[in-house]
């Protein structure tokens, strides 16, 4: 069942405060992601995006770079099957489509696959490690 938010959009100087707790939350503290990875240069180059609860709690974010690839991707627990990803997922789709990308692309851990197969999204090649989690790369053409 989705419930009201909004996905607000914007930089990593701007977002930072309330995108990066919710990352180590998920990354870090959830899955045993090394806090020094998780945190990287590409954030300063990405758009990034929140999804705000009606109360101002952000319960979601995640960021597109500028090559079109989709990223950090993490819900808080609490809020998971609420449509939240979703929400996410289709903003960070529908701004590299208004900015002109011919694709987006992700890596996406193999639990998720069947998540992101509901957005058009198609798995390619085998399956590799990154840290420590198993994970397929997944296209979508726009």
């Amino acid at each position: 069942m989705a419930e009201p938010l909004r996905i607000e959009l914007g930089s990593w100087e701007r977002l930072r405060a309330r995108a990066e707790p919710v990352r180590f939350a998920v990354f870090v503290a959830e899955q045993g992601v090394p806090a020094e990875l998780e945190i990287d240069p590409f954030d300063q180059l990405a758009l990034h995006a929140l999804a705000v609860a009606t109360d101002g709690a952000v319960l979601g974010t995640g960021r597109l770079l500028p090559d079109g690839h989709i990223g950090r991707m993490a819900v808080l627990r609490e809020a998971r099957g609420r449509g939240v990803g979703g929400a996410l997922l289709r903003a960070l789709i529908e701004a590299a489509r208004a900015r002109g990308d011919r694709e987006v692309a992700l890596s996406a851990q193999t639990h998720a696959i069947p998540f992101y197969e509901r957005f058009g999204f198609v798995a390619e090649g085998g399956e590799y490690d990154d840290a420590g989690i198993p994970h397929r790369r997944m296209r979508r053409s726009l």
